[in-house]
């Protein structure tokens, strides 16, 4: 099985496939951010067919009510229920109604004028659409039109009614169907239109069969978070009152912004906190004095070194977050030569004797099976070749280290030296910055490689437990081995020379890391990353539009692929030094491309706009649909501020002489399906967007406000900070809605 997530029509991410599996674990977490027309979300969990479509096993829809009926989110079992036909429709259509009246007669007039992205229902991947029309014992029907899931009919369809019949009651429906030519027709949705518009098709309104729990369960954590956000002056005295105490500091222990928003907000919501502010202060380029602000409360209110950043402070989570931003880049550099290489050796390796399978240990020999002794003594060698091969990487990785990073960590070592000066807390400045860089950075992504995008897939259970003992070591090796010996874990005990050796390294690291001039810190305004830096890279499959094709199938050609936040650029292979570019701020659209478009899966387009209005389009296929996904988004958050997107695509291709989505014959005709570009996968490379995450640090501060009054007001009335913004009732010239579910 793997797990399917649609927002029809779009299906923005899936799970791995678990093989062979009735009870399949994912633990996998997605944040998608949406346009606020959002309104149910689905999950399809589908068996895998190596050969032919995969099969619908069954599914959950979540309408965006329920999902909000939960303010910190629905936890909880869901039944899969049956999938009825007749429930998946999708798309919207084009239609206008007006009543005529006569002496003896009255006329419903309904103007039937287009639809998009009607479901499809035939085995090409399109539709036989006609829609019919539907008032008590009258009907009327459109045209069918063959093979498009965008038809345009531009019809008038016209009901006579006797003297007082429209008086008896009743509605207006206007249903869609795929005409069939053997069997019945399928129904692709309903509407019962109100004057002139477009209209969302709707389903029958069958009662859903869950079947009793007979298809099986889904566990499902989902989180709505959805905000109005005013204008940017609005937030600017906001934004002010969080600028001051960073530029102006005063004495650390006065109370300020910052220190109010630590106080007000709970646990489980301050590395969402801890991330808004990083991203808040990236955007104004004062990312190093916030953090050396916290960093400097912490460490003057912490008199035992052996509780330094040891809680889920503030500091501690803005650190955390802050080496996600700009250090995800590095961090994949260093660590993910050597992540697929264990992957790939899936070697079995185990110290604790407890837990030695011995049935795992197959061996190729003429003496027999292995003894326990020696899978010890092989699972030993490989974990110090990995070590070594992790520790190598590291040690030489200080010019790779993004600069902003490296001031952050300059400034800590200087405040805990500050802080503790004698000889004997010589390790504690090593062991701050370590603390972070190993223990809450390098440690978890070896660990968990797939939550930090080293991989596609969670580890299976051999893997894993490589991974397991791995980063226990490197966390070792961050403690500067001082915590040796003295766990329950006393197997460890082989790997305990390598660590010490390691120590030694890790210090004369640490101090190259830090002898960087603080100037070279700065941080390019609304960029988490450099616009040289490369985002994402990697192979697809490129449509040769030029000369003739025989078979479209085969005009795709392998290209390598490399995205900035200024160019798309592809050549032939990774070392190709003539490359193509496109400039991002020339993108307009970022869509997916219908199957029967080429006959083809995971097909995505670039649409581009040059200089003199001329749009030109990309055709490129990915290897699966997940890694579609990830282009899709890639691409659109780095074109997201392009002031000339479209509005409107083709979703197919121009082919013989017309559209193969909406069967038009004019090349330049208008797109048939609206654009999706704010439809995105959350990650470290979301790009910055002020208004929205001041709006997220202003609704904490409200939330808190009674708290806030109790313990301030009352100590004195003479000192008060005033937040002036507007009330929530304001209008608002966008939204944001974001979902998190696992």
């Amino acid at each position: 099985p793997h797990c399917l997530v649609q927002l029809i029509p779009a299906s923005p991410c899936r799970t791995a496939t678990v093989w062979k599996n009735l009870n399949p674990f994912w633990g996998e977490e997605y944040t998608l951010h949406l346009p606020m027309g959002f309104h149910t979300l689905s999950f399809y969990v589908m068996d895998e067919d190596t050969i032919g479509h995969d099969d619908v096993i069954g599914k959950i829809s979540l309408s965006k009510e329920a999902i909000a009926a939960h303010p910190k989110g629905l936890d909880s079992w869901q039944n899969l229920t049956r999938v009825d036909p007749d429930e998946e429709v999708q798309g919207e259509i084009h239609l206008g109604l007006e009543l005529q009246k006569e002496a003896q007669r009255t006329c419903i007039r309904c103007h039937v004028i287009q639809a998009r992205d009607l479901a499809p229902r035939d085995i090409s991947g399109t539709s036989d659409p006609f829609t019919r029309i539907l008032y008590n014992n009258h009907s009327a029907e459109t045209s069918i039109i063959k093979k498009t899931r965008f038809p345009h009919w531009g019809e008038t369809l016209e009901l006579w009614l006797d003297q007082g019949e429209e008086e008896v009651g009743g509605a207006v429906t206007l249903e869609v169907w795929d005409w069939d030519m053997v069997g019945k027709n399928d129904f692709l949705g309903k509407v019962s239109p109100l004057m002139q518009g477009w209209f969302r098709l709707l389903p029958l309104g069958n009662a859903e069969d869950d079947a009793g729990g007979k298809l099986g369960g889904l566990r499902l954590k989902v989180r709505l978070a959805e905000e109005r956000i005013l204008p940017s002056l609005f937030y600017q005295p906001l934004i002010d009152l969080l600028v001051e105490p960073v530029i102006s500091p005063a004495e650390v222990e006065d109370p300020s912004t910052l220190t109010l928003l630590e106080e007000v907000t709970m646990v489980e919501s301050r590395q969402d906190v801890a991330m808004t502010l990083v991203k808040i202060y990236l955007g104004q380029g004062l990312v190093v004095p916030f953090l050396d602000y916290l960093n400097t409360r912490e460490v003057n209110h912490t008199s035992d070194p052996n509780t330094l950043f040891r809680s889920n402070s503030l500091a501690s989570k803005a650190m955390e977050q802050f080496m996600k931003a700009v250090g995800m880049l590095y961090l994949h550099e260093v660590l993910k030569p050597i992540i697929n290489r264990i992957f790939e050796e899936k070697k079995y390796i185990e110290l604790d004797p407890c837990k030695i399978d011995m049935n795992r240990c197959r061996r190729i020999s003429f003496k027999g099976s292995a003894s326990e002794v020696e899978v010890r003594e092989s699972s030993v060698g490989l974990l110090q070749a990995y070590l070594s091969s992790i520790m190598e990487a590291i040690a030489g990785s200080v010019a790779q280290c993004p600069p902003v990073m490296r001031v952050v960590f300059k400034q800590l070592h200087k405040r805990v030296e500050e802080q503790f000066p004698d000889s004997h807390h010589e390790d504690v400045k090593y062991l701050a910055i370590s603390g972070f860089f190993f223990l809450r950075f390098f440690a978890p992504a070896i660990l968990t490689p797939k939550l930090f995008h080293l991989r596609d897939h969670h580890a299976d259970t051999r893997i894993s437990r490589t991974l397991l003992l791995l980063a226990k070591a490197l966390q070792s090796v961050g403690n500067l081995g001082l915590q040796l010996g003295h766990g329950k874990e006393q197997w460890m005990a082989p790997l305990h020379p390598i660590i010490l050796r390691s120590v030694a390294s890790v210090k004369d690291f640490l101090d190259k890391l830090i002898d960087v001039d603080h100037d070279s810190g700065k941080v390019p305004q609304r960029a988490v990353f450099l616009p040289s830096v490369t985002v994402k890279e990697g192979f697809l499959q490129k449509y040769k539009a030029e000369g003739p094709q025989l078979l479209k199938r085969f005009a795709f050609k392998k290209r390598y692929f490399w995205l900035s936040s200024e160019t798309l650029s592809y050549g032939k292979t990774p070392d190709w030094q003539l490359r193509s570019s496109i400039p991002v701020p020339c993108i307009c659209a970022v869509e997916r491309v219908d199957e029967n478009a080429f006959q083809l899966q995971n097909v995505m387009q670039v649409v581009t706009q040059d200089n003199e209005g001329q749009l030109r389009t990309m055709y490129l296929q990915c290897k699966n649909v997940n890694e579609l996904n990830q282009w899709l988004s890639a691409i659109r958050k780095a074109s997201i501020y392009n002031e000339r997107m479209l509005p409107s695509f083709h979703p197919g291709a121009s082919r013989s002489a017309k559209w193969t989505c909406c069967l038009q014959a004019d090349r330049a005709a208008p797109g048939c399906s609206r654009t999706h570009s704010a439809v995105t996968l959350g990650d470290w490379s979301d790009p910055l967007d002020p208004d929205a995450e001041a709006q997220i640090i202003y609704k904490q501060l409200l939330q808190g406000r009674e708290k806030l009054r109790s313990v301030y007001l009352s100590q004195t009335m003479s000192m008060t900070t005033t937040l002036s913004l507007p009330s929530s009732s304001c209008s608002s010239p966008h939204s944001f809605t974001s979902l998190v579910f696992s």
